[in-house]
């Protein structure tokens, strides 16, 4: 009977043990869930070699929005704004850019960006894709794919340089472009996406404990707008003008093509801002809110504007008002709520107004499609406006102890920290790239082809048919 009794207690104990273990497993079980749908990485082993279904197919589908930004969206837009004659080139221009950068990003470029190395430049671990697999990087999205969320990264690097093509359209030759946007991007790109968004980086405040200075980049108002926009300055100051600018009309050829760019570049910046919360989350919806109000109010502000200058809306500004807002909100979106949104639209509306219609003819440059205008204006005018207008009712990120302290205070200044830094380094790189370049090969069409047109020059092929 004694026999009995001790086994039968044994298995009580052993039903009660297995059942600790259960309620251990589940409990488990629902802080990994709890962790997915806060978007933070999961505390079990089981779970953080795997990526979230939901979170991951929002990223691929972002990733084919941005790349939709610049195939067909910029270089049907950009396409649209340029001479007959010229439209297959700036095409050729952005297709060719998208398939180089490509070959860059594996070869070594998304290493240099986002890798562990020096504050101011990844390392190689990460060559040729070496280690970026399906399982997610938990510094950068802990439930995203680290190889999707290296070609999320890889769309920004593409249409960064393709937004160059606007200020030097119709006179710079192809392959000397190319050359120059290689070299530009082992100068420019890499590096500053690196101090701004690699977790070791220099000015990462949002990511980096031992950032110098604490600056916040939602989606690229610097890496990409500022960059761009500031070397495209230099590079078509240095080229020189059109033959006839200032002196003849120099007109698009097609506001259809140009309007129908312009819908393209909204949809595709849903990915490009709503996608950088790396997740499907509450940062990305608030996002994706600030995006749409900003391109609006940006569109009608240019429409008001030119209502009072010119007695007419122009579809060309209402196209140029929205790209503006979308260029302006960017570094802010996941930082502002839906009232900062407007604010920064309508402060785009006017500064890149005024910078398209009166900064340029004062100054006498020729920015072909004002580049410079919409996206250096709009985006340093974000990066500072972010400063002052981001909170972390919107980005829970904000409230971190590393830059809890400068959010409402002094967060403008580490932005315009930053944002100069990056002026003044965009601005001296370029004008050392293209001088180095122009020696050696030459940037400029002859007149003779600056006439004839790029597309058969430069293409052997001409755009229309008929």
């Amino acid at each position: 009977m004694r026999r009995f009794w001790i086994l039968l207690l044994l298995v009580a104990g052993v039903a009660t043990l297995r059942g600790h273990a259960d309620d251990a497993a589940l409990a488990a079980r629902v802080a990994d869930l709890e962790a997915y749908i806060k978007n933070v990485a999961p505390a079990g082993a089981a779970l953080k070699s795997v990526p979230g279904p939901g979170h991951n197919g929002w990223m691929m589908v972002s990733s084919g929005l941005v790349l939709f930004m610049t195939l067909p969206g910029l270089a049907l837009f950009y396409g649209g704004l340029v001479r007959r004659k010229n439209v297959l080139s700036v095409l050729a221009q952005c297709l060719g850019l998208t398939g180089v950068v490509t070959v860059l990003w594996w070869l070594c470029g998304y290493s240099l960006s986002f890798a562990h190395g020096s504050p101011f430049l990844g390392g190689l671990g990460w060559k040729l894709f070496e280690g970026v697999g399906a399982a997610p990087n938990a510094e950068y999205a802990p439930w995203v794919s680290h190889n999707i969320h290296a070609m999320y990264q890889l769309m920004f690097a593409i249409i960064t340089p393709a937004l160059i093509v606007g200020a030097i359209a119709e006179r710079m030759r192809f392959l000397p472009l190319m050359a120059f946007c290689v070299a530009w991007m082992f100068v420019v790109y890499f590096p500053v996406a690196h101090m701004l968004w690699g977790a070791d980086g220099w000015m990462n405040g949002l990511a980096n404990d031992g950032a110098r200075i604490k600056a916040i980049d939602f989606a690229g108002g610097i890496v990409v707008h500022m960059t761009s926009g500031w070397s495209a300055l230099v590079l078509c100051i240095l080229l020189g003008k059109r033959k006839g600018f200032g002196r003849e009309p120099i007109t698009p050829h097609s506001m259809v093509l140009c309007m129908t760019g312009t819908g393209m570049l909204w949809l595709g910046w849903y990915g490009f801002n709503a996608g950088s919360s790396l997740a499907a989350d509450g940062v990305a919806s608030n996002a994706f809110v600030a995006t749409t109000l900003s391109a609006g109010v940006g569109l009608c502000v240019w429409a008001v504007l030119e209502q009072f200058v010119r007695g007419k809306p122009s579809v060309l500004g209402m196209c140029s008002g929205a790209v503006a807002g979308l260029a302006t909100i960017t570094p802010a979106s996941g930082f502002v709520n839906p009232t900062g949104a407007v604010v920064i639209g309508l402060a785009a509306g006017v500064a890149t107004f005024v910078a398209c219609s009166k900064l340029k003819s004062v100054l006498g440059y020729d920015d072909s499609l004002d580049t410079f205008g919409v996206h250096a204006v709009g985006g340093t005018l974000g990066t500072l406006m972010a400063g002052f207008l981001a909170t972390a009712d919107v980005n829970p990120n904000l409230a971190a102890d590393r830059i809890r302290p400068f959010v409402g205070h002094s967060l403008w200044i580490e932005q315009a920290k930053a944002g100069g830094l990056v002026l003044v380094w965009s601005v001296v790189a370029t004008w050392i790239l293209y001088w180095a370049i122009e020696r050696l090969w030459g940037f400029r069409v002859t007149e003779e082809v600056e006439h004839q047109g790029l597309d058969l020059a430069e293409h052997g092929e001409e755009g229309y048919s008929h």
